[in-house]
C-alpha cells in the first residue's frame, strides 16, 4: 500500500511513489514515501489445505522496519557547458537476499528520467559493509530539462546473476554549480 498524501511539489512526475524516501536533510523539496504499510493480522486469517485456520500474524513489513542501506551521491551542474556531473561515492549498510551469496558483485546504475532515458552503470564491487564507488558520470544536458525530472538509482547483483536489490531516487529540481551531497535511503525495488 502506497502512501498517498498529495505531493506538493509543482509539476512532479506520475512516477511510481514507492522507490522515494528522501528525508536526508538539508534538501527541503524531499519528501517521504514509505512503500509498504503493516498488514492488520487482527482481522486476516485463511484456510490452508487442510482446513485449518492459519492467522497472518507473520506478515509484519512496514517501511521503516528493515533498514536497506544508504547511497551517497554529489551532484553539480555545470552551466558554461551545460554538464551534470554525478558522482557515486559509496553505498553504506547494504542488504542483500541470502539466494544472492555472502558477497556478490554490486554495482549502481543510474537513469535520468528525461522523455528519451540517460542510462548509466558503476563498475561491479565485491559486496560489503561499506562499497566505494568513487565514480563521476558527466552528460551534456540542458538544465530546464533536467530540473522537471528525477534521477533514480537501482542498486543491482551482478553475480550470481543480475538482480536489483534495492532502488533511490531524487528530484533535480535544485540543481546547481554548487557540489550537493546527497544521502539517500534505499527501499526495495518497486514490484
Amino acid at each position: 500500500v502506497s502512501d498517498l498524501r498529495p505531493s506538493t511539489l509543482p509539476g512532479s512526475l506520475d512516477v511510481s511513489r514507492s522507490m522515494f524516501d528522501l528525508r536526508s536533510p538539508p534538501h527541503r523539496f524531499m519528501k517521504r514515501y514509505d512503500s509498504v504499510s503493516s498488514v492488520p493480522s487482527s482481522t486476516s486469517s485463511r484456510k490452508d489445505s487442510q482446513g485449518s485456520n492459519r492467522s497472518l500474524d507473520t506478515i509484519t513489513l512496514s517501511g521503516d522496519e528493515r533498514d536497506f542501506g544508504r547511497l551517497n551521491v554529489k551532484l553539480c551542474y555545470v552551466s558554461s557547458v551545460e554538464q551534470i556531473w554525478i558522482t557515486v561515492l559509496h553505498c553504506k549498510d547494504l542488504t542483500w537476499p541470502s539466494s544472492c551469496g555472502e558477497t556478490p558483485r554490486i554495482c549502481v546504475k543510474g537513469i535520468l528520467t528525461l522523455p528519451r532515458p540517460v542510462h548509466f552503470k558503476s563498475s561491479a564491487k565485491e559486496g560489503c559493509n561499506d562499497i566505494e564507488f568513487m565514480e563521476t558520470f558527466v552528460f551534456a544536458i540542458k538544465l530546464q530539462s533536467l530540473q522537471a525530472v528525477r534521477l533514480v538509482f537501482k542498486i543491482q547483483t551482478q553475480t550470481p546473476r543480475k538482480k536489483t536489490i534495492g532502488e533511490c531516487s531524487l528530484a533535480l529540481r535544485e540543481l546547481s554549480s554548487e557540489e550537493s551531497n546527497h544521502w539517500l535511503d534505499i527501499s526495495p525495488p518497486s514490484k
